[in-house]
This record gives C-alpha cells, sequence and structure tokens, in this order.
C-alpha cells in the first residue's frame, strides 16, 4: 500500500492514531465516540445498502498469512506504538477483538517483558522491564479485516514490515522472544562499564571501592582493580557484589 494510499484511507474514516482516551479502568469505546462506529472493510457494503457494492482497493489485499499453510495463516507480527503505552495499547486492542467479534482472526497481544535484578543502594530488587519499548507483539490471521482492527486501534502507529507489508516474525523469533519472557532466572542489570568507579557490597571485601576493568556477560562475572596494602588488586566478583558510585 502506497503511503498516499494509506493517508487517503484514514482521511476518508476519519480514524485519528493520536493518544489514548481511556485510563486502566475505563472503557475506551466510552471516551472515544467515534470507535462505535467502527466498520469491518468486509461489512462496509452491508451497512451502506444492499444495492451497493463496495470493493476494496488492491492495495489492501495483503497477500499475506495464506490460509492454505501449516498455521492456517496464523503468525506472530510486531506492531508499533507510542513508547510508555504499550500496556493501554494492549488492552485497546483486546477490547476491540471483543467488540468487533474478531476472536477467530486475532489471538492474543502481548508487550514482551522480562524479570530484571538490580542492585540500588545496596539493596537488590526485581523490575520488570520491557524487551522492546514501543513495540507490542499480536498473533494474528492478516487479512482486510484484522489488520483495520489493529492498525486503527489508538496508539498503534503501524505494522513492521518490509515497505508496507506487514512482515510476521519467523518461528524461531518468538521463539528466542518468548524464552526471554519465561525464564525462571532474572537477567542481572548491569548499569556499570569497564573504567568506572564501583563500591563492593558484599563478600570480603565489602565497602571497598575500585574501578571495573573487565565485564563477562557470560559468567555474569566482573573484575575489579582494588587498592589493597598499598597495590591495585584485581578481585572477580559477581554481578549483584558491586554496584555503581
Amino acid at each position: 500500500m502506497t503511503k498516499k494510499r494509506q493517508e487517503q484511507y484514514d482521511d476518508d474514516f476519519d480514524f485519528d492514531p493520536e493518544p489514548i482516551y481511556m485510563d486502566d479502568e475505563g472503557d475506551e469505546a466510552d471516551k472515544n465516540p467515534r470507535l462505535k462506529e467502527d466498520i469491518l472493510p468486509s461489512e462496509r457494503g452491508k451497512r451502506i445498502g444492499d444495492n451497493i457494492e463496495v470493493a476494496l482497493s488492491d492495495d489492501f489485499k495483503l497477500g499475506i498469512g495464506d490460509e492454505s499453510d501449516d498455521l492456517g495463516g496464523k503468525h506472530w507480527y510486531v506492531v508499533h506504538c507510542y513508547s510508555g503505552q504499550e500496556n493501554k495499547v494492549c488492552h485497546a486492542i483486546e477490547q476491540r477483538i471483543e467488540t468487533m467479534g474478531m476472536q477467530d482472526k486475532i489471538f492474543d497481544v502481548v508487550v514482551p517483558t522480562e524479570e530484571e535484578i538490580e542492585v540500588k543502594e545496596g539493596k537488590r530488587r526485581t523490575v520488570e522491564r520491557r524487551v522492546f519499548p514501543g513495540y507490542i507483539l499480536v498473533q494474528m490471521i492478516m487479512d482486510e479485516d484484522s489488520w483495520y482492527v489493529v492498525r486503527n486501534t489508538p496508539g498503534v502507529t503501524g505494522f513492521v514490515g518490509m515497505g508496507n507489508d506487514p512482515t510476521p516474525l519467523r518461528p524461531e523469533e518468538v521463539t528466542q522472544i518468548m524464552r526471554r519472557m519465561e525464564a525462571d532466572t532474572p537477567k542481572i542489570k548491569v548499569t556499570y562499564k569497564p573504567g568506572q568507579k564501583v563500591r563492593i557490597v558484599d563478600g570480603p571485601f565489602n565497602e571497598f571501592v575500585g574501578i571495573v576493568s573487565d565485564i563477562d556477560q557470560e559468567k555474569s562475572k566482573v573484575r575489579v582493580m582494588v587498592s589493597f596494602f598499598g597495590r591495585d588488586t584485581p578481585v572477580e566478583l559477581d554481578f549483584l557484589q558491586v554496584e555503581k558510585v
């Protein structure tokens, strides 16, 4: 679909992908009345009149997710949205799936997150971090109707793909993302880098201050140069045993 045709399409049906008009507990349709008037592309002829046939442009015959493939046309797609509003946009898409009866074409909406351990002021805490800020994943069968429902959700700015065609994730990419989300051991957040000053917060060198000389991500180890008896001595520690000064 060309950019010019896309803009004309949005203008014709007066949809505005501006910030979401809802809070965590509100119904977006109640606060944005235009959403109540949504008409799926396949239903427009019926709504306009039985004697009028509305033909969709070839631009909307995406040719993606052919139902003859092994997954029945079901794939995961990456959707770009306003950064910081991933959860609200996810909730809005789920509401539109229900209100527009798209459960047979849009199956799941996910905000990829992973647990992360960080050390701050000598205390460890586990936080949830977005894996891809500004993006969410949608599992769907891609056609004119499903594209329309997702694309015209407030806060959605578009699909990720080659050119103007949404490109599904490869199975191995989906597997990798899901494994990160389901990991039993939280990832350790490293806030320091070689050459920076850190404080040791655990072990026999507790409260010593040194300089990071090397970081081993695979082993979750950091080497710190500590002044000990007037000499710089390398000390190997776990990530969680030091914090940035």
